[in-house]
């Protein structure tokens, strides 16, 4: 068996990622390894012979398509997060990080681990993929050529041995401060129920108007006046139809469709009359409910209002499902390719619709090579720059760095005139999930051999402490001090601390809401960057 793996790195590397998927999907105490687990049964492969080697085009390959298409989904969230509370929420990211470093720094001292070993250490514990991908590109750019396999296959020990502690330390931890703090997640939900889109399904109900008051007020007035953020659709007015827009004025006895959260939708029933029985999309009209997916490349990343649907054709936009999240049509939302539009519009209208946003699910599957080969171009060119550091220390973003940034650089803008650069949803997660793939094979067949026998040495119990105290500590402490001096509520701060999606499952399900993916989307993109800049400073400045 080993000679014909040998033989074949191909069959290798797909045999290591449907077994380490496979044994990533098998829950264990309600949480699952998830993709990460491809790395431990590539480290079970590598350690059966030394000759098991995946080439190493397949990890640079792996690495830099992982982490731009982190940055193209992250970006836009990334830069509007950082405006509202950027200071706050980078200081909080960096305080969180340099301690983890200082703590790695301490341990390195005191159990005297050689760098690569401490920094793979600090990249396990903080459970960062790119932060062990930017160590051993830097590993490989300026290690001796007679040290790198030893030290490459160094830190990913450090990093493998880690990692473990690097998820449920964390857990742990979420778990002693929210009991210490007796937190309370519902009280924290409904403060900010008006910043965050959280658990609160949309609904279509259908009002009968009885106030005999509005007539006066055009829709706008009584959007503005309420403060509502609400979509009015079809409204029947005696026996005809027609849709709302914002100067229609609401009569005593019209019927109207109202789309948005419950919340809303009560003060609406207050303002306006009282639900009826009547579901008015039901009713036979010339209007009808579509459901188109946006594939145009030519409407991607306008927002609704630009698109001036009212002023040319007789429909509107109620929601728009990206993923599996159900946002409300507003004249701010921004489409992307993938998106799915619910349409209620005029049945000649209809066709010329579909035409326009495109509608085609097999659009979707396809990539366009132009935008997504310049965008990793771009970002392979930035990684090439050398970086001067004060105590002359240099060093450069790297494949994992480079295609980071311009990911979100490009993720935020989301086209250039004709050219698109965010993907199709589904086609990220895809190319994501196939390039981490490619990376943590390579990595676990590269340095098996060395981890287990570390192992066996006894060496690895030190280093299982390190990654223990690192994650532990660091959690507990930022914990504390962000909830306590940054005045982070909790629920947004066990996302942020949440280093791996296993980590995040656990957040959500101890707050039964959506504010730590908040939390989450807020953190990342700023530590993954400042994790793949420390590890290497670790590496390079340890002695």
């Amino acid at each position: 068996m080993v000679p014909i793996l040998s033989e074949n790195p191909l069959l290798l590397l797909f045999l290591v990622a449907a077994l380490g998927y496979g044994v990533g999907n098998i829950p264990i105490r309600g949480s699952k390894l998830g993709v990460a687990a491809v790395l431990f049964i590539g480290l079970a492969f590598g350690a059966l012979d030394e000759s098991l080697r995946i080439p190493n085009i397949i990890f640079l390959l792996g690495l830099s398509i992982f982490v731009y298409t982190i940055g193209l989904s992250s970006g836009s969230g990334f830069f509007k997060a950082f405006k509202q509370e950027g200071v706050k929420n980078a200081g909080f990211v960096l305080a969180s990080l340099l301690f983890a470093a200082l703590l790695t720094v301490a341990l390195h001292l005191l159990l005297k681990f050689n760098p690569t070993q401490s920094a793979g250490i600090f990249a396990g514990a903080n459970t960062n993929t790119p932060a062990l991908a930017g160590l051993l590109d830097t590993i490989n750019r300026t290690g001796a050529s007679t040290q790198i396999n030893s030290q490459v296959e160094e830190a990913v020990v450090g990093y493998s041995l880690s990692y473990p502690m690097g998820v449920f330390g964390v857990m742990l931890a979420i778990l002693m401060v929210q009991r210490m703090f007796k937190i309370d997640y519902q009280a924290e939900a409904y403060s900010l129920r008006n910043t965050y889109v959280l658990d609160q399904s949309i609904k279509t109900i259908t009002v009968e108007v009885t106030s005999t008051e509005l007539a006066a007020l055009s829709i706008r007035e009584l959007v503005r006046k309420h403060g509502w953020t609400l979509v009015f659709g079809r409204l029947k007015r005696g026996q005809t139809f027609q849709l709302c827009n914002w100067d229609t004025h609401l009569l005593q006895g019209d019927l109207v469709a109202v789309v948005g959260k419950e919340e809303e939708l009560e003060e609406v029933i207050k303002v306006l009359g009282k639900i009826s029985e009547i579901i008015i999309s039901q009713e036979p009209s010339e209007y009808e409910i579509q459901r188109i997916f946006v594939s145009n490349p030519m409407v991607t990343g306008q927002n609704l209002a630009s698109l001036n649907l009212n002023e040319q054709y007789s429909a509107i936009i109620t929601r728009v499902t990206r993923g599996d999240v159900d946002l409300l049509a507003r004249g701010d939302t921004v489409l992307e390719l993938g998106d799915r539009i619910r349409m209620v519009g005029h049945q000649q209208d209809l066709p010329v619709l579909k035409k326009l946003f495109g509608d085609s699910y097999q659009a979707l599957s396809q990539i366009n090579l132009l935008s997504f080969g310049l965008g990793m171009a771009l970002g392979l060119l930035l990684g090439m720059i050398s970086f001067q550091l004060p105590g002359n220390v240099t060093f450069k973003l790297g494949f994992a760095g480079g295609p980071l940034i311009v990911g979100l650089i490009l993720g935020a803008l989301r086209r250039t005139g004709p050219v698109v650069w965010t993907l199709p949803y589904s086609a990220n997660l895809t190319l994501r999930q196939i390039g981490l793939i490619f990376l943590l094979a390579t990595v676990g067949i590269r340095s098996g051999h060395t981890f287990f026998g570390t192992l066996s040495e006894g060496e690895g119990g030190w280093i299982f402490l390190a990654g223990t105290l690192v994650s532990f500590l660091t959690a507990m402490v930022m914990l504390g001090i962000g909830y306590k001096w940054f005045r982070i509520p909790f629920s947004l701060l066990t996302g942020m601390v949440s280093n791996q999606p296993a980590i995040l499952e656990f957040a959500t399900s101890q707050s039964k809401n959506a504010l730590p993916n908040f939390g989450y989307s807020i953190a990342f993109p700023i530590s993954i960057i400042l994790k793949i800049v420390i590890v290497q400073i670790l590496y390079t400045l340890l002695p």
